[in-house]
């Protein structure tokens, strides 16, 4: 019996980018995972405003300073992190090295700051509910903040070694811009409710 192959698939792609990508669609499903996380503590501070007409509970209003440093910061590092994108779309290994390595600092960054800015919420997360709500939300997302860095120093150092060169790496680069989005685009809420939201009342 002759056997022959009913289609040669040797020519295509190992790898792929966005929805191609089967790490695009796991990255998709934590985002869901984790942005229900961010609301369902968002839904319980607002729950908790409707509580109480004098919401901040007596404690002083928190500096927003750091934290409108940190979103600045975040928003910034938006157009790097799509500029890297079309690098590692288009695989070209020397920039996307050079942006991988200018996110890894952009990343730290506002990392720096948030050290500043619990001090700066002007409460402790034993006060009373409205500090306990303040440190759970900005907990939240420093926890996803470092995580995120943390993926993206070692995806940085796996860039400049010998498994920088297979073309998944640039499928993982692609991922990590997805995230980061992810990441950034989650703070403006919690930014708003944390600083924004007491002050109007």
């Amino acid at each position: 019996m002759n056997q022959r192959p009913a289609l040669d698939l040797t020519g295509l792609p190992t790898f792929g980018h966005g929805p191609r990508s089967p790490t695009w669609w796991g990255t998709l499903g934590f985002m869901a995972l984790e942005g229900m996380g961010f609301a369902l503590a968002a839904g319980a501070y607002l729950y908790l405003v409707t509580l109480w007409p004098n919401w901040r509970l007596s404690a002083p209003q928190p500096n927003h300073w750091p934290g409108s440093i940190v979103t600045l910061l975040l928003i910034a590092s938006l157009v790097p992190n799509h500029i890297l994108n079309g690098h590692a779309k288009r695989c070209a290994m020397r920039p996307a090295r050079i942006g991988m390595v200018v996110m890894s600092l952009l990343g730290l960054a506002p990392l720096v700051v948030r050290w500043f800015e619990f001090p700066a919420l002007n409460i402790y997360w034993d006060t009373n509910a409205y500090g306990s709500m303040l440190w759970v939300l900005l907990g939240l997302h420093t926890t996803h903040l470092i995580t995120d860095v943390g993926d993206t120093i070692v995806l940085t150092v796996l860039m400049f070694t010998h498994h920088g060169y297979s073309g998944r790496r640039f499928g993982d680069v692609g991922d990590n811009v997805f995230y980061w989005d992810f990441v950034v685009l989650t703070w403006i809420p919690i930014y708003l409710l944390i600083y924004w939201l007491p002050r109007l009342g």
